[in-house]
């Protein structure tokens, strides 16, 4: 009888759009190849909440409520290189939104027993990551042992790795893992000679899957245990729903939520007193900012002659994230 396949519980709330993604660090005391992290998070030693450059748990938690965060991932980098920041924010997690706060922890290392009992009660989750080259003999690691060791000290605990070739290897730690997390390799602007080197080319043209992957994992893919997270997936589902579940939160009235997650709202650029057509809309239909009127989009298209100055619609992620498209109106 074939057992059902059942996701982590950190991949269920990540399926939801419900947990908020927290780099640690970037550095890492290992150059894999594969590595996608950009340049501006890649060796420097910076922290990330979701797309938001932060210092303190404070802050990170400022971004958990804007996204009514059902956890956290903590990824890096590796964290496990700042072991007492990984311990103080989670600490700071699950005493202000309480022990069901869910945490995953990805980290490269096989933590021993003194390092698990740090983190004991703190992270619920551990994702290995153990080196390309290991794979071949990974019953006979360290890894094997630091899974069997945190199963028992009572953490879910995996193996997270890309879909490169050889990964059929990693099979036979099956027994002593929870799950096995396969993400589809993806091309990156920091990994992309070194994709070139093994003649790795892009799927498509859309996404930053390289072509071969999902054939690489194809004998695992079919396991209870394993689950494939395609670049598609991450790109079109997971991201989306994370970024509705902020533009939900901090959307203003006029603001329009795309299917995307993405906000909409119109522009005007114009140095002159504010035009009479702002006075006859409803309260909180419009927010002056750095001299610029920005106000619902079809307030801009629908009164465009009658409104002096450069006029746009802006199409960006949610709580002022990253600009998508700029539109001119004329």
């Amino acid at each position: 009888m074939v057992r059902k396949r059942e996701l982590s519980r950190g991949c269920v709330f990540c399926h939801r759009g419900g947990k908020m993604v927290l780099f640690v660090t970037g550095l890492c005391p290992r150059t894999c190849w594969y590595c996608p992290l950009s340049k501006e998070r890649k060796g420097r030693d910076v922290i990330y909440a979701n797309e938001r450059l932060i210092v303190t748990p404070e802050d990170a938690e400022e971004v958990a409520r804007l996204m009514s965060a059902l956890g956290t991932g903590i990824t890096g980098g590796e964290p496990l290189h700042v072991p007492d920041r990984v311990a103080d924010f989670c600490r700071h997690f699950k005493r202000v939104f309480g022990e069901g706060h869910h945490i995953h922890l990805y980290t490269g290392l096989a933590p021993g027993e003194e390092t698990l009992r740090d983190l004991r009660g703190l992270v619920d989750e551990i994702r290995m990551h153990p080196p390309h080259e290991m794979w071949s003999r990974i019953e006979e690691s360290p890894y094997r042992d630091s899974a069997i060791l945190a199963g028992e000290m009572g953490f879910s605990v995996g193996i997270e790795v890309p879909s490169l070739p050889g990964i059929g290897d990693l099979s036979p730690i099956l027994t002593s893992l929870d799950f096995l997390n396969i993400n589809e390799l993806e091309w990156g602007e920091t990994n992309a000679a070194a994709m070139r080197q093994r003649n790795m080319v892009l799927e498509d043209g859309v996404h930053n899957a390289v072509r071969g992957g999902r054939a690489w994992a194809a004998d695992l893919v079919n396991h209870p245990k394993v689950h494939w997270c395609s670049s598609r997936f991450k790109d079109s589902v997971q991201l989306r729903k994370r970024l509705l579940r902020v533009a939900r939160n901090t959307a203003r009235p006029f603001d329009q939520v795309t299917r995307d997650g993405t906000i909409l709202y119109g522009v005007l650029k114009s140095g002159e007193p504010l035009p009479p057509i702002f006075h006859q809309l409803d309260p909180g239909m419009y927010e002056i900012r750095e001299g610029d009127v920005e106000t619902a989009w079809w307030v801009i298209t629908e009164f465009s002659d009658r409104l002096p100055g450069e006029k746009m619609i802006i199409e960006r992620y949610p709580d002022r994230g990253l600009v998508v498209e700029v539109t001119p109106v004329a």
